[in-house]
C-alpha cells in the first residue's frame, strides 16, 4: 500500500530508506523544538505552550507536506521569522503578542488564497532573483547577530555602538565552546549537527554548575491554554494600520519565497524537479505550507515554514513524502519531552542561531555584485535588517531602492508591476514609522 501510494520503487527508494531520510531530517531540525520556545518566549508568550504549538504544527505540516503533496519536505515554525516576531514587532513596535499572532494568521490566509489561485506565479516571478536572495541572506545575518548578543559576545558600546563583549563571562564562554563544537560537527558532516551541538552544550553547562539538571527528562503534553486561538482576540481592531500591513507583507513575503526556496532547492537535491526546474505539485506543497501557517497561529506559533534542513533527508536517501510521514512522526514523539526545555538555555542556542544565519548568508554568493543597479537594493537589504534591528525594514528600504535604481538606469519598463505596488506600500510603510 505504502509503495502505491508513495510509488517508492518508481523512486528508487524503500520504506527503510525513506524511515533514515525521515529521521535524518527530524534530528538536523529538532532544535527548532527549543529555540523556538525561547524565541517566542521572549515576547512575553508562555514556553511550554509554545513547545507544544511548535511540535503540533510541525506535525501538521510535514504530514499535509507528505501526504499531500508527497515531497520529501519537513515543515515547523521558522528561524529568521520567529526572531522577526519577537524583536521587531512585539518588542521593537511594541505590539503585543497576540496582536502579532493576528498578523501571522492574516497572512497565512493570504497565502492559502494565493496557494488556490494562479497568482503564485506572477507573485513569484515578480520579485527580481537578487532581492529574493538578499533577503534570505539578511534574515541570517540578523538572527546569527542576535545569537551573539543574547550571550554577551556582542554588546552595546556608546563610543562605538558595540563592542565585543568579556568573553571570560561563564554564559559567554559556555556559548562559544558550543558554538566550536557546532561548527566542528557540522565541518565533520555530522547529521543533525546544530541539534547534537546543542545537547553537548547543555551537557557541558550542567557538568560545569552553568545549567540546573531538569528534575525530569519526560512528562505529559504541556497545555496549549496560554497560547491557543488568541489569534482571534484582536482580528477586528488592531491589525487595520499601516505598520501592521507592513507586518503582514513581510510575514507573507518571508513564508512565501522562504518556502518556495527551499521546495526547489530539496527537490532539485532529490532529483524530483522537471527538465524546466519545476517543483512537482508545487501547488499542494504551498497549500500544505500555507495551512499550517494558518494552524499555527491558532495553536500559538509564529509562522510555518518549509525547511531546507529537509536536505539532509535527501542526501540520507529520502525521495518521496512517505520520509515526511516518518518526521512527523519523531514531532509527535517528542511532545513527551518537553523538560529539557529547562537546559536550553540562551548559551545553548546562540551557536544554532549562528550557524542557521551562516546558512542563510551562503545566498550572498550568488547576487551579481558587479551590476550596481542590483547591488545597490540588495546590499541594502541585507545591511538594513541587523542595523535597524528589523527585517521588515531590511525588506521594505531594498524594495524601495530597487525602482530607483532600475528607472535611473533606463530600465523602467524591466520593473515588474509588482515591484511599482510593493514599492509604493513599503514608501508608505517606511513614512509611518519615521
Amino acid at each position: 500500500m505504502l509503495n502505491k501510494y508513495f510509488k517508492l520503487e518508481e523512486h528508487g527508494t524503500s520504506i527503510q530508506t525513506e524511515f533514515t531520510g525521515g529521521l535524518t531530517t527530524f534530528l538536523a531540525m529538532a532544535y527548532i523544538l527549543f529555540v523556538n520556545p525561547q524565541i517566542l518566549g521572549a515576547s512575553g508568550m508562555d514556553p511550554d505552550a509554545i513547545y507544544t504549538a511548535t511540535a503540533l504544527s510541525a506535525i501538521i505540516g510535514t504530514l499535509l507536506m507528505g501526504l499531500l503533496a508527497k515531497l520529501p519536505v519537513a515543515l515547523a515554525p521558522g528561524m529568521g521569522i520567529n526572531a522577526f516576531f519577537t524583536y521587531t514587532v512585539v518588542i521593537g513596535y511594541g505590539i503585543p503578542w497576540e496582536t502579532a499572532l493576528t498578523a501571522v494568521l492574516v497572512s497565512g490566509v493570504l497565502f492559502l488564497a494565493i496557494s488556490f489561485s494562479g497568482v503564485r506565479e506572477k507573485v513569484i516571478n515578480g520579485i527580481p532573483a537578487s532581492l529574493k536572495l538578499a533577503v534570505g541572506a539578511g534574515i541570517g545575518l540578523f538572527i546569527a547577530f542576535i545569537g551573539f548578543k543574547n550571550v554577551g559576545i556582542i554588546v552595546a558600546d556608546e563610543g562605538n555602538m558595540i563592542a565585543l563583549g568579556n568573553l571570560s563571562n561563564p554564559e559567554t564562554a559556555l556559548a562559544i565552546f558550543g558554538l566550536v563544537v557546532t561548527v566542528l560537527l557540522i565541518t565533520l558532516k555530522v547529521s543533525g549537527g546544530v541539534f547534537y551541538g546543542m545537547i553537548i552544550t547543555a551537557v557541558v553547562g550542567i557538568i560545569f554548575g552553568q545549567i540546573d539538571l531538569p528534575t525530569q527528562f519526560v512528562s505529559g503534553v504541556p497545555s496549549l491554554e496560554p497560547t491557543f486561538g488568541k489569534a482571534f482576540t484582536n482580528i477586528f481592531s488592531d491589525i487595520w494600520s499601516w505598520q501592521m500591513i507592513g507586518v503582514i507583507i513581510t510575514f507573507l513575503f518571508v513564508d512565501f519565497f522562504d518556502t518556495a526556496g527551499t521546495l526547489l532547492a530539496v527537490t532539485d537535491k532529490a532529483g524530483l524537479t522537471t527538465e524546466d526546474g519545476e517543483i512537482p505539485r508545487v501547488g499542494k506543497a504551498l497549500l500544505a505550507d500555507s495551512t499550517s501557517t494558518v494552524v499555527g497561529s491558532v495553536l500559538g506559533t509564529s509562522t510555518v515554514t518549509a525547511f531546507v534542513e529537509s536536505a539532509t533527508g535527501v542526501g540520507a536517501g529520502a525521495r518521496t513524502g512517505l520520509a515526511s510521514v516518518f518526521t512527523a512522526i519523531f514531532f509527535g514523539l517528542a511532545l513527551f519531552f518537553s523538560p529539557l526545555l529547562s537546559v536550553v538555555t540562551s548559551a545553548v542556542t546562540a551557536p544554532a542561531l549562528i550557524i542557521v544565519g551562516v546558512m542563510m548568508a551562503s545566498a550572498l554568493k550568488s547576487i551579481d555584485w558587479d551590476d550596481f543597479v542590483v547591488a545597490v537594493p540588495a546590499f541594502l537589504t541585507v545591511l538594513m535588517m541587523p542595523l535597524s534591528g528589523s527585517i521588515a525594514t531590511g525588506i521594505a528600504v531594498g524594495f524601495v531602492f530597487y525602482p530607483i535604481t532600475m528607472v535611473a538606469s533606463g530600465q523602467a519598463k524591466k520593473v515588474n508591476p509588482m515591484m511599482w505596488v510593493l514599492g509604493v506600500v513599503f514608501v508608505l510603510y517606511l513614512a509611518f514609522l519615521s
